[in-house]
């Protein structure tokens, strides 16, 4: 059963709801795996996204994916690497639980500058080794470190620009972020 949060005693309304969750994780794990992730890791996080309570047990990620324990445990160890989600247990609870990690998306962000920053640097050096060569041949790293750089520029001005919007829209993002994960899963 997919469905943590039931809408209505309807089940119609419940079967529904089930098929646009499982169509939701399934979308995500095809736009993770577009991108070069594995197709279970979108899911695990598609299912994230939309869980209640937001923090999930391997077990129940599981379960609820109907996925190899096998591949529950490589997962959620990649999706914490990359920084989109963290492990945390609960007070009284043996067992580990994943959730989203707070400011997920501007920490990736922040990495992903680094990486502009780096390719940035790279055509510098190539347009350096090629300086010799007639002009047209650097169009190719020109290119290259023109869009970088711009990224490179822009970048960390979208994401103040973001978090300023955040904090205009919500004074305080985080203490409701850290509320929302002690919301006990409904009764079925």
């Amino acid at each position: 059963m997919l469905v943590k949060t039931v809408i209505s005693n309807n089940p119609i309304q419940w079967q529904q709801q089930e098929a646009e969750q499982k169509q939701f994780v399934e979308e995500v794990g095809l736009l993770f795996e577009t991108i070069g992730f594995p197709r279970m890791a979108g899911r695990v996080f598609g299912w994230l996204l939309i869980s209640n309570p937001p923090h999930q047990s391997p077990g129940e990620l599981a379960d609820i994916l109907q996925a190899s324990k096998g591949s529950i445990s490589t997962m959620p160890r990649l999706l914490e690497q990359i920084g989109l989600i963290e492990r945390v247990s609960l007070p009284g609870q043996r067992r580990d639980y994943f959730r989203i990690k707070l400011n997920a998306w501007s920490e990736m962000s922040k990495r992903r500058l680094a990486q502009i920053t780096a390719f940035r640097k790279l055509a510098e050096r190539g347009l350096d080794l090629m300086k010799e060569q007639p002009p047209q041949l650097n169009d190719r790293l020109q290119e290259m470190r023109d869009i970088h750089a711009f990224f490179e520029a822009e970048l960390p001005q979208m994401i103040e620009r973001w978090h300023e919007s955040r904090t205009a829209q919500s004074p305080h993002p985080s203490e409701q972020f850290e509320s929302s994960y002690f919301i006990s899963s409904p009764s079925t």
